[in-house]
């Protein structure tokens, strides 16, 4: 059993930036693929970036060159760094965790609100 935890969003202006965190309750270093979704309201959830156990990481299209996956092994953290956000990014953003079963592992998602 995984457990992850989201914590970070909030609400911001259109330009600014907010830093999403990810605890997971194991070391993840056993988690082969962590990664963030989000879902807005009335569309599907969709990929955002995710992260290897080797560090390799995927964007949407949308993000790229804005937002940035990171992580703390020591903490057993994953982040997601939002620059440069648009009011299109507005969603509640979940962390995904996929251990070398394939089971995956979802936080209950935390709300981010880019609007003047």
């Amino acid at each position: 059993q995984v457990q992850v935890v989201e914590s970070g969003g909030g609400l911001v202006q259109p330009g600014g930036s907010l830093r999403l965190s990810c605890a997971a309750s194991v070391s993840i270093f056993s988690i082969p693929l962590m990664g963030w979704y989000r879902q807005a309201a009335g569309k599907q959830r969709e990929m955002v970036a995710s992260i290897t156990t080797g560090g390799d990481t995927v964007y949407v299209d949308s993000v790229k060159g804005r937002f940035t996956i990171s992580r703390d092994l020591a903490k057993n953290t994953v982040y997601l760094q939002m620059n440069s956000l648009k009011p299109e990014d507005t969603a509640v953003y979940y962390c995904n965790a996929v251990k070398l079963s394939g089971t995956p592992y979802w936080g209950q998602g935390t709300q981010v609100t880019v609007s003047s």
